[in-house]
């Protein structure tokens, strides 16, 4: 069976739309967003069942964390052991948007999602999609990349339906994201930082925000 694909408004998406994709979440099950940078794969952090059919969708080996998405900054600190000074610096300055931290995970997230690594990546993107979709479920989800390991990032519903079509059982369409660069990721280990991967947010940036 394909998934179903629906339409939401990506700058004002519809209640009952983010309602009906809540529901797929609360059940456990992975479905297929827009967000600010590509489409992701949404689901419950804390489910591990959920988080188990994530990686069997992607063909994503375990041993890669899962990102988070938040739609605030308290709740990313609530996922968080500790948030270092340059922490609350870069998501003052980036969120929401196209910045991804990763910081030492807090007890309660399951081992799993960190990749059995004890570290999480977080991310307040700047989509009314994604924030509101978070509101409606009442909790963070997951953010990785809707697409099978190895296989391009999806920038429109039609991608993902071609590579992820008969794993998932919604799509929620908003048009294209019209972004070409996933998010910049800088890791923090007390007040030390690294770039883990140069994105939407070139290093530059990244340098004079902690300066």
């Amino acid at each position: 069976m394909p998934a179903e694909l629906l339409r939401v408004n990506a700058q004002t998406p519809e209640a009952d739309v983010l309602r009906y994709a809540a529901h797929f979440l609360a059940r456990g099950c992975v479905i297929g967003i827009p967000t600010d940078t590509l489409y992701g794969l949404a689901a419950d952090p804390f489910n591990l069942a959920a988080v188990d059919v994530i990686y069997r969708v992607k063909g994503r080996p375990e041993t890669r964390a899962l990102p988070i998405l938040v739609n605030s900054l308290e709740q990313a600190m609530l996922l968080a052991r500790e948030t270092p000074r340059n922490f609350v610096q870069l998501a003052e300055k980036f969120w929401p948007g196209a910045l991804t931290l990763v910081v030492e995970a807090a007890t309660r997230l399951p081992l799993k999602v960190t990749a059995n690594t004890g570290r999480i990546a977080v991310r307040w993107p700047g989509s009314e999609v994604v924030r509101r979709l978070i509101a409606e479920f009442d909790g963070p989800i997951t953010g990785t990349s809707a697409n099978i390991s190895g296989f391009p990032a999806c920038s429109n519903a039609e991608q993902v339906m071609k590579q992820l079509g008969d794993r998932l059982p919604l799509v929620l369409d908003g048009g294209e994201t019209g972004a070409a660069l996933p998010s910049t990721i800088v890791e923090l280990h007390g007040d030390t930082w690294k770039i883990i991967r140069e994105g939407a947010i070139p290093v530059t940036e990244i340098e004079r925000a902690l300066k």
